[in-house]
């Protein structure tokens, strides 16, 4: 256990035994560090329950915690604000323990089954920038639901089905008549390959969404083709399911390089199976009603402040939609694992009709009301001008090539660097690419939108990527310099030291933190409040010429534990350390 949560239950112990009533009982980092290391703030909220004086509460729980030999200087500052700080010898060993497996210093929580649906890429379209976000922040929110105790399972979501479908195979129909995927009539073997790239299919889309705009009779046939590659005609199937292929294999190429991993490479395709199934339920349990020719499920509740129009689950031509393929994937899920929590990292712009979803998913019984659904909305990101962020044309960027300004921008950091070959310099340029690319996106809260600044968040310098990724070299490069991998903390020679112990502990607090409210900005910022302390106490000291050994080895243990620090959170944020800048 940690040891902010050991003392939380020190103080629930206290208060116990003194007969206070127990308020929920959290101990956070000190407003006076002068004061101490973090204090307890629940006597006043105990004091006005009792109709007593706050510092009289304070009296008492600062004179129980007294018993205990791990902690010095409780003190009660102001109306009854009471400072803890811990002594020497139990932070010696707690230090020493965690040094070893920086992930006990972390909270847990009892272990549940937690699904993530993150990415949602759409087949034979082109990643764009819009795609960033949710993969950055869904991954991260994974691994961090996976730091604190829990089992956790992640599927791509992909987009494999709807007007995309029907607008390329229009197109494809264009140019290559002759196919005999466009032949009702043909009964043989289809061909597995197609001679097209995905280039090709970036192409094919906009040509053909473009002609459909422009074109009525285009959009007609391409609502016809969309239709009866849902009802399953086999050539239409066959053919898609090779642009399919050829498509998501880009798409993975892309994700792979944000460090992004799925545990399900599936789309809505893949709820097919289910969805007579999951329409029975909803019929069974009275949810479907006919309105204007389509069945929808009525999802309003009197509470509610503003209207929540009805889900629409099949359309007035009897076709599917992608409510009724996000049920049936959810009704999947369920059988298949069986999940406590699921977990939907999108675009804030859907939460209305997520919120119709799960209702519809509640009152059907199609899941059962210990089932927790959890919308995390994503804001989106912005060029200078405040504006979705756009290429210089104007137009939508695609991911690919944001990445490769990104790249482009950071290979300064290691061109020409005469001991690298041309291979590690790509390697580390690219990693502190995508480390100034996920922490910019991860810096702000989650729901928020943000401006992104490729030359502000490609320096060395502020809160950005490179910085990090700077500092966390810097200190692998010093241990591997020093050579001994065991140190020990003999004393603790100066504030800054004193800081950073304090700041290593007050980890599990914000974490904590990030984990319940579902974002990433107090892990990011915390990395790099820690790292600024510790590239303070590296200007402050000559570690590796050190002559006191005894002053070596306390600091070489402090740079140590700051790396575990970093090596742990870096890995939440999926950002990669090279082994030198």
């Amino acid at each position: 256990m940690d040891l902010i949560s050991k003392t939380e239950q020190i103080l629930k112990e206290v208060i116990e035994k003194n007969n206070f009533d127990e308020e929920a009982i959290v101990l956070s980092v000190s407003s006076k560090p002068e004061l101490g290391q973090f204090q307890y703030n629940g006597a006043m909220a105990i004091a006005k329950k009792r109709g007593m004086n706050p510092r009289a509460i304070a009296e008492q729980i600062a004179n129980g915690l007294n018993e205990y030999d791990v902690f010095e200087n409780i003190n009660i500052a102001g109306p009854g604000f009471i400072n803890i700080s811990f002594n020497a010898a139990c932070l010696k060993e707690y230090l020493s323990e965690i040094i070893k497996d920086m992930s006990q210093n972390v909270k847990k929580y009892p272990s549940k089954k937690v699904f993530f649906d993150y990415g949602g890429a759409n087949v034979a379209k082109a990643l764009h920038v819009g795609h960033l976000r949710t993969a950055n922040i869904g991954e991260a929110l994974k691994r961090l639901t996976k730091l604190v105790g829990n089992e956790v399972m992640s599927d791509v979501h992909l987009g494999d089905i709807g007007r995309q479908s029907g607008m390329v195979i229009f197109q494809l129909r264009e140019e290559h008549p002759d196919w005999v995927f466009f032949d009702e009539n043909y009964d043989g073997e289809y061909p597995t390959e197609i001679g097209i790239t995905n280039a090709d299919l970036e192409r094919i889309y906009p040509l053909a969404s473009t002609r459909a705009k422009e074109d009525e009779n285009i959009m007609e046939e391409v609502r016809k083709i969309t239709a009866e590659l849902d009802n399953g005609r086999k050539g239409y199937t066959k053919l898609w399911d090779i642009i399919r292929k050829i498509s998501i294999e880009n798409i993975k190429e892309t994700y792979n390089g944000l460090n992004a991993e799925f545990d399900l490479w599936e789309g809505e395709t893949d709820s097919y199976p289910y969805i007579d199934e999951m329409l029975q339920v909803l019929k069974d349990n009275g949810c479907l009603v006919e309105s204007q020719g389509a069945l929808v499920c009525d999802v309003a509740d009197e509470s509610d402040k503003a209207e929540i129009p009805p889900l629409v689950v099949i359309k007035t031509d009897g076709t599917t939609l992608y409510a009724t393929r996000e049920l049936a994937t959810i009704l999947s899920r369920m059988k298949r694992f069986n999940p406590d929590e699921l977990i939907y990292v999108v675009d804030n712009r859907q939460g209305m009709y997520f919120e119709q979803v799960f209702r519809t998913a509640y009152k059907s019984n199609l899941v059962s009301k210990d089932v927790k659904f959890t919308f995390v909305g994503v804001g989106t990101m912005n060029g200078k001008d405040g504006k979705p962020f756009k290429t210089r044309d104007g137009g939508v960027m695609k991911l690919d090539s944001l990445i490769g300004e990104i790249k482009e921008e950071t290979s300064k950091y290691v061109k020409d660097n005469e001991n690298m070959d041309e291979k590690e310099q790509k390697d580390v340029s690219d990693k502190v690419a995508v480390a100034a690319l996920k922490y910019a996106d991860l810096l702000p809260n989650v729901e928020k939108d943000y401006i992104f600044d490729l030359t502000k968040f490609c320096s060395l310098e502020g809160k950005t990527g490179p910085y990090i990724l700077y500092s966390a070299v810097r200190m692998k490069s010093l241990l591997s310099k020093a050579g001994d991998n065991e140190y020990k903390l003999n004393d603790i020679y100066s504030q800054t030291e004193k800081d950073i112990i304090t700041k290593v502990l007050e980890m599990p607090i914000r974490i904590d933190k990030a984990y319940r409210n579902k974002t990433l900005s107090d892990v990011t910022e915390y990395i790099y409040e820690i790292d600024s302390l510790f590239n303070k106490f590296y200007a402050e000291n000559r570690i590796l010429t050190e002559d006191n050994e005894s002053k070596k080895q306390s600091w070489l243990f402090l740079t140590k534990l700051v790396y575990e620090v970093n090596k742990l959170l870096l890995d939440v944020l999926a950002i990669l350390i090279p082994d030198r800048m």
